[in-house]
């Protein structure tokens, strides 16, 4: 397999103070069954579906605030993850650890852009990424939410090289990064009317399901909430959720699409 082009998304994983029960609710909503924790590493636990790792779970670090939310976190490519990190500093970011060598696996760094949204850079090592996407429990697609696209637009196409393109539609303000080929990544406005001033800027992960409804359906079974949808579009049936313990995460069916395909310049 060979190397992924910098900026691509590359892996995410998630920190849970309820680690078990984090385990059993997306082992139920998406599938997954999980690995045996890795204690040399802060018993880091990847997620698999169908035998193919397609994320990892982690329970707080020690001295870690165990107050902290659940989030989930996505990874985009670098060869170079130390270089990254000074291309985030001079587009003004926020390295909120640097970059850090995990054994033979690869090399990370946490981020932020310069509206809030937190994210990881990913440079390989014996651990490539995603095993598996856009199928059934694997991931899917990823957005970031903003209130300041003025800011993070900018920030995403000087530091991974991203064309943009926005998205025609006179009531929503949406644009897609790409690496030259297909978009790699979206980006949404968070508008007053829907995003309280107390929701921080993110990133939305999107998960692969066979059926959107019973998705949610599970999830609310489970603890979890619904936040938006279950609705329809050209890129398939989605909604938005929460888990028990506060992490946002999206569902998405790709099959189930209604409607043509917007244009984007």
């Amino acid at each position: 397999m060979g190397a992924s082009p910098a900026g691509t998304p590359i892996w995410a994983d998630a920190m849970f103070n309820d680690v078990e029960g984090a385990k059993t609710f997306y082992g139920d909503v998406l599938g997954w069954t999980f690995g045996e924790s890795s204690s040399e590493y802060g018993n880091y636990t990847q997620a698999y579906k169908n035998g193919k790792a397609v994320a990892a779970v982690v329970p707080p670090m020690p001295g870690q605030d165990g107050d902290m939310p659940s989030a989930w976190c996505l990874y985009l490519s670098s060869p170079d993850a130390a270089a990254t990190a000074e291309r985030i500093r001079s587009a003004g970011g926020t390295v909120l650890m640097e970059p850090m060598q995990v054994g033979d696996f690869g090399t990370m760094c946490l981020a932020q852009e310069p509206s809030g949204a937190t994210f990881g850079v990913w440079q390989p090592g014996e651990h490539t990424g995603f095993e598996l996407q856009g199928e059934t429990g694997s991931y899917a697609w990823a957005e970031v939410f903003t209130r300041e696209p003025a800011k993070a637009d900018p920030f995403f196409t000087t530091v991974f090289g991203y064309g943009s393109k926005t998205m025609r539609d006179g009531e929503m303000d949406y644009r897609v990064f790409d690496l030259g080929a297909d978009p790699v990544l979206g980006r949404m406005v968070m508008t007053t009317e829907d995003f309280p001033p107390e929701i921080p800027s993110y990133i939305q992960l999107y998960f692969a399901v066979d059926n959107c409804d019973k998705a949610v359906e599970a999830a609310e079974r489970l603890g979890g909430r619904k936040v938006f949808g279950p609705m329809d579009s050209p890129f398939g049936r989605f909604a938005a959720i929460l888990d028990p313990q506060g992490a946002a995460f999206a569902v998405i069916d790709l099959r189930t699409t209604v409607g043509d395909m917007p244009e984007f310049t």
